[in-house]
Parts: structure tokens; C-alpha cells; sequence
């Protein structure tokens, strides 16, 4: 059982080779390790069994014990659950993530219905040789929103093989940035008051599941056991009398929508 003072963090590498992805993430751990003390797990996406997702929404819909999928899912899963931080690395191929990061990012894709992860801390790297790759950083980082990550502003490496001398002093001070970014989440002790975006997006969730689906749902059935249809968030947090008033305007937003889609 680790200490209080060491931290988990893993890193999640789409990348199918050993390549700049990998040393990216080998110099974001030096960094990091460089503030404290670290458990630094790195995981290879190509060393896993995970099947293509089929699209069934079985783990939407009823559980995601349903998955007809039998593969290591689960496996991961628990990786992400034990990890106090968390690092998504992925190159860019084709002006997104690869096959291996984004089928990883399907067979999970019912945790950001019914997110989990709100006092751990997240950041991506995204390695490429031209460009494309910061829209890949902003996909990944509102991907660990809604997964419930507290996130850290990722970092877009560019450099074309074989990396030069100025490339790599460039990459480094940006992976030093990053890192330290990273760090300030992953020990911070307090959740954060949300931002009226945030807010907006659980309360349009929240209401939303509750006028239109019921206890044959898993995502009813989550939301009843965590008190989120009760609660003014995903967790404890004093609101200020605007954000109050908000979070009341965006419940009947969403009980208007769900109750005009029901009539269509």
C-alpha cells in the first residue's frame, strides 16, 4: 500500500512504436519526479487485448457488466481506478488520436455518463510531425472533463525524425511547462468550484436522466445511488447565489427539452 506522500500517476501510450510519443512521456516523468516523489506506471494501449467496440450501448443502457467483449477493459479500467493522476499519449495520425487510443477511449466511453474521477488529476500529450495536433490536445483534455479528471493544460510535440538539437530543447521546455501544470493538480487537496459550463452540463445530465429514463437505466440508476439528483454537483461544493440561480435555470432548460422530446 503506497504512502500518503507518493503519488500514482500512468501514463496511457496509443502509440503503436517506442518513438517520440514514448520519449515524450519518459521526459515528462524526469520532470515530474524532479517535484516530489512518484509512482510512475507507464501502459503500452498495443500490449492489451481490447476488441473493437461494437456500438451495442449495452454499458449505456443496462451496465457495463453487459459488455458482450470479454478482453482487458476491465483491466484498464482498474488502472485508471488506483491512479491518483492520470496521462493520455498519443501521436497524431491522421489529424487524431490512434486506433489503439481512440477504441480504448470507446470501450470507456460509459464512464463519461456516469463519471468518477474528481479528485484525480489528468493531462495529454500529443506527439506529431507537421501539425493538426492541439485540436487532438483539446479533444483529450475534454475527454478527462467528462471522465471527472481535474485537468491540466496538455502540450502538442512537434517535430519530424530524425528530432534536431533545437526541436528537442524546444520539446523539453514545453514538457517542463506541462509537467509542473500537472504536478499543481495532483496535489491539490481541494476540489474546485465548478465553472458555470460545467455546472450546466450535470445539471442538464442530471435532469435529463430523471425526466426521461427510469430504473431500467444504469445512468438513472448511478445518478439515484450517488444523490446527484439531489446534489447541487458531482460533489460537495458551496455555490455563490449566481451559480445557484444558474444551476436552477439549467434544470428547467433541460426538463423543458426532455419533456418537448417526449411529446415529438
Amino acid at each position: 500500500m503506497k504512502s500518503e506522500q507518493v503519488k500514482k500517476v500512468t501514463a496511457f501510450i496509443g502509440s503503436p512504436r517506442k518513438q517520440g510519443t514514448y520519449g515524450a512521456v519518459r521526459e515528462f516523468e524526469k520532470y515530474l519526479r524532479s517535484y516530489g516523489e512518484i509512482d510512475f506506471e507507464y501502459v503500452f494501449l498495443k500490449d492489451y487485448n481490447l476488441e473493437r467496440c461494437k456500438g451495442c450501448k449495452l454499458c449505456f443502457d443496462k451496465g457495463e457488466e453487459y459488455c458482450s467483449l470479454k478482453d482487458d477493459r476491465d483491466l484498464l479500467l482498474n488502472k485508471l481506478d488506483n491512479s491518483d493522476g492520470v496521462i493520455f499519449a498519443t501521436p497524431n495520425y491522421a489529424f487524431n488520436v490512434t486506433a489503439l487510443m481512440k477504441n480504448f477511449l470507446d470501450q470507456i466511453a460509459f464512464v463519461l455518463h456516469r463519471p468518477r474521477y474528481f479528485s484525480k488529476a489528468f493531462t495529454a500529450i500529443v506527439f506529431q510531425g507537421i501539425y493538426g495536433g492541439e485540436s487532438i490536445v483539446k479533444y483529450l483534455e475534454t475527454i478527462g472533463e467528462r471522465l471527472g479528471f481535474h485537468v491540466a493544460k496538455g502540450c502538442c510535440l512537434t517535430a519530424l525524425e530524425p528530432i534536431t538539437e533545437i526541436e528537442k530543447k524546444k520539446i523539453a521546455q514545453k514538457i517542463n511547462k506541462a509537467s509542473a501544470r500537472f504536478y499543481k493538480k495532483l496535489m491539490r487537496h481541494v476540489l474546485p468550484t465548478p465553472s458555470l459550463s460545467k455546472l450546466m452540463i450535470f445539471r442538464l445530465f442530471r435532469t435529463s436522466y430523471r425526466t426521461i429514463t427510469d430504473e431500467k437505466f444504469r445512468d438513472y440508476r448511478y445518478f439515484r445511488e450517488k444523490g446527484w439528483f439531489e446534489s447541487d454537483y458531482y460533489y460537495y461544493v458551496q455555490l455563490g447565489f449566481v451559480k445557484k440561480m444558474a444551476g436552477r435555470f439549467f434544470d428547467f432548460l433541460a426538463q423543458w427539452i426532455a419533456k418537448r422530446k417526449l411529446r415529438i
